[in-house]
């Protein structure tokens, strides 16, 4: 069976005196499915919301109006790395091998893992780069001046030094600060959709590689956090008032699509999905699972709730960390094949030119033979018996130059019998004609 995974973080100190919870510990790694349990914990880490990282291998957090980063090694369960970057970091997402920073300056930074090549844009945003996403081929960022700029990454990471860093557009339809992005992963010109939150009680449905505005979504009270579901049908908004909203985008009125041309620019979302208690809080994160079926949401008081979003029951409370829960991350169940594998993280640095490529093996690079194939495979494949059934029926390749050859070499033979044969008729003769000469 599939297990599922995430991870959660929490800030600030802890809320009562609960002997059971260990005060030190600030990231827990979790288990969902098939039981829930908690698989690992690491210590000594306040992480704010969306500055919470998860790799394979390694978990990113940035540290509470500090200019920190702590790396956990996932492989041997302990911190393995302290980061100091030149700025306070407000919100990081990773791209790959890359992690992306964005910092109170209003600027972010990309640092290759691999390398220890880091890159820093100059401040684009007048204020500070309050959330950051990335696909792809692009980074998304919001900032609290409300401003979303949409950057592309091969341009971000280029080795040219005297390239000037621009965003590709900037989406500037909202009016107060940006709380919240989410992206969807498709590679499509058509179907490149974000979805930003903002203080100004509107999410906005963007086609971020065109810079259209597609739909605007008007709540009772400001949007905290939001997920797009993983196939780009629903978006779940957490907002602060407590409520939860599911708004789905292909429904009987669908809001995007060719059959949304009767959909109103403007749309009012009223109906929720459920709400939370007041000895609860509002969800200050969330997260829905791989396959859409599952959301989880943490809350300042420290719990961990599960809603069905098929069934839409009353939440379950996964677990109660006794701290403000602000990061919910799920962990892919879906292995991705890759070449490498960074096993340890180089720290960033400014002042070198040459870097070093330092990662882990994960395949042969030598290409595959026939033998390897063979030897992998279950059984001979059907291409194997189909080739093998007609080299029986045809003759092999080179038979007819070799009869050809035998033919000629019995032919010489033959002419060295019948030489023979004449020489011997010869001798013959001329012995029966001294004989009779004789007598």
């Amino acid at each position: 069976m599939l297990s599922e995974e995430f991870v959660s973080a929490i800030c600030g100190p802890p809320l009562s005196s609960n002997t059971a919870i260990a005060k030190d510990v600030g990231i827990y790694c979790h288990t969902l499915s098939p039981t829930y349990s908690v698989k690992s914990q690491f210590k000594k880490s306040s992480v704010p919301v969306n500055c919470l990282a998860v790799s394979e291998t390694h978990v990113f957090a940035a540290q509470h109006e500090k200019a920190y980063v702590h790396v956990y090694s996932k492989l041997r369960g302990n911190q393995e790395a302290f980061v100091a970057f030149p700025e306070r970091i407000r919100c990081l997402t990773l791209a790959g091998d890359v992690l992306i920073l964005g910092t109170t300056e209003g600027r972010i930074m990309l640092w290759e893992t691999c390398t220890g090549r880091l890159v820093s844009t100059p401040p684009r945003h007048v204020q500070a780069v309050s959330c950051v996403v990335a696909t792809p081929h692009r980074v998304l960022t919001g900032s609290d001046d409300s401003d979303i700029h949409v950057w592309s990454l091969s341009q971000l990471l280029e080795l040219d030094s005297a390239v000037e860093h621009e965003p590709e557009r900037s989406l500037p339809n909202h009016r107060a600060g940006i709380t919240a992005l989410s992206a969807n992963s498709s590679a499509s010109y058509d179907t490149n959709i974000c979805v930003s939150a903002s203080k100004d009680k509107t999410c906005i449905i963007w086609n971020y590689q065109t810079g259209d505005a597609l739909r605007t979504l008007l709540f009772p009270s400001f949007p905290l956090c939001i997920s797009l579901d993983p196939s780009s049908r629903a978006i779940c908004v957490g907002c602060e008032d407590g409520s939860l909203y599911l708004v789905e985008l292909f429904a009987e009125k669908p809001l995007l699509g060719p059959q949304s041309e009767d959909a109103s620019t403007v749309v009012q979302v009223l109906s929720a999905f459920g709400a939370t208690q007041p000895d609860v809080g509002p969800a200050s994160c969330l997260s829905l699972s791989y396959d859409g079926t599952m959301l989880l949401t943490g809350h300042p008081k420290g719990q961990i709730l599960k809603w069905d979003v098929a069934d839409n029951k009353t939440p379950v409370q996964l677990a109660n960390l006794n701290a403000a829960i602000t990061n919910l991350v799920f962990v892919s169940p879906f292995p991705t094949e890759r070449p490498t594998k960074p096993f340890n993280i180089i720290k960033p640095s400014q002042a070198e030119r040459t870097y070093t490529f330092t990662a882990q093996l994960e395949a042969d690079l030598s290409p595959e033979t026939r033998f390897d194939s063979l030897l992998n495979s279950a059984g001979f494949s059907q291409e194997d018996l189909e080739n093998a059934i007609t080299a029986f029926q045809q003759p092999a390749a080179g038979s007819t130059s070799e009869q050809e050859q035998l033919q000629k070499q019995n032919e010489e033979l033959w002419e060295i019998i019948n030489e023979q044969k004449a020489l011997q008729k010869t001798t013959l003769q001329r012995l029966a004609e001294a004989k009779s000469g004789q007598t």
